[in-house]
């Protein structure tokens, strides 16, 4: 039997591609309770993803403030008097705001076995690492008497965010050219391909009768010269010229998105832009895009050994064993397919 909640907060204290990943959950929530208010709690900078997200309620960031703004925001939780909380981050910092919250209903994965079970009134173990993050995601629902059912991540575009995606393309020489959308950095250096291949895809594409536009944040515009720099042809870099509201709509308007393993493979995956995506030491498996049009490359190497802080393998790496012609050859098909 499923319980009745008036007021659900879901925590996911992550990346911008992790809560993309969160947002299926909101839509089967709301579907299940559609008179309760929901709330999602996720870090600052992670935020825009969610907006004009029909499901919520109301979306609140996490300060990163002092520690009198962090005493404000614990008693702001307290006093919103959720009946229910999912913590979705699996994490220490996330598990003490379920208990601040004084929920009723509080949900959360342990999958470790670590202090924070004892917060939970239902403490998941969950599977991870041998199922997609979406369906890990949608356990959380079974305590609450529902089945773990699955759809798509939702990234919502407004007219407004169009117009200005309309108008950069003006300003860029982009209206009515096929262009392409390349995305070279990574969050980890060892998820990422190479600068030199990304320029050598973009001379290709361009060959091809593409143009070729490079987007990503302003902390990654050191990435995208050393492409510029490594290619033949003359690239267009918006690289920390758009809002992350912008690069959405901007996707919806290309013809195909390529990049690592990262939060803009996911939001160009939610919009239904066509992805074809890199993916080396992560696998697809588990954090791969959802959508009708996405193609990813993977050599499925165990990268337990040397994950982190750095790879041993040198050019027998998993990202190094992807080419230039396999990823051209990815594009073609899916264009083709399109």
């Amino acid at each position: 039997m499923v319980e009745h909640f008036e007021n659900i907060l879901v925590i996911k204290l992550r990346y911008i591609g992790d809560v993309l990943l969160t947002t299926p959950l909101f839509r089967v929530l709301r579907e299940q309770f559609p008179q309760a208010r929901l709330t999602a709690l996720v870090n600052q900078g992670t935020e825009p993803v969610l907006k004009h997200n029909s499901c919520l309620d109301q979306i609140e960031v996490l300060p990163q403030g002092n520690w009198v703004q962090q005493i404000k925001f614990l008693r702001f939780i307290r006093s919103c008097r959720f009946d229910c909380v999912i913590d979705v981050s699996d994490g220490d910092r996330s598990a003490f705001l379920t208990a601040i919250s004084g929920a009723r209903m509080k949900i959360g994965f342990n999958r470790e076995g670590l202090w924070r079970g004892r917060v939970y009134s239902w403490s998941i173990k969950g599977q991870y690492g041998t199922m997609h993050m979406l369906d890990y995601h949608a356990q959380l629902l079974i305590p609450l008497g529902m089945e773990p059912r699955v759809c798509a991540p939702e990234l919502n575009v407004s007219d407004e965010e169009s117009q200005a995606a309309e108008q950069i393309l003006a300003n860029y020489g982009l209206k009515g050219v096929n262009w392409v959308m390349l995305h070279p950095a990574a969050r980890y250096w060892f998820k990422a391909w190479s600068p030199e291949r990304f320029a050598a895809l973009g001379d290709a594409l361009i060959k091809e009768g593409f143009q070729v536009v490079l987007v990503g944040s302003e902390p990654e515009q050191k990435v995208a010269e050393e492409v510029i720099q490594a290619g033949q042809q003359k690239f267009i870099s918006l690289v920390g010229k758009t809002t992350l509201r912008e690069l959405a709509a901007l996707m919806k308007q290309c013809r195909i998105f390529v990049g690592n393993d990262a939060g803009p493979m996911h939001m160009a995956a939610a919009v239904g832009c066509p992805v074809v995506a890199l993916f080396g030491p992560t696998d697809p498996a588990i954090w791969g895009p959802r959508g009708k049009l996405c193609h990813t490359i993977y050599k499925g190497l165990d990268c337990r050994e040397c994950f982190y802080p750095g790879c041993q393998r040198g050019e027998m790496s998993c990202m190094k064993l992807i080419s230039v012609d396999e990823v051209l050859q990815a594009v073609k098909s899916l264009l083709s397919g399109a």
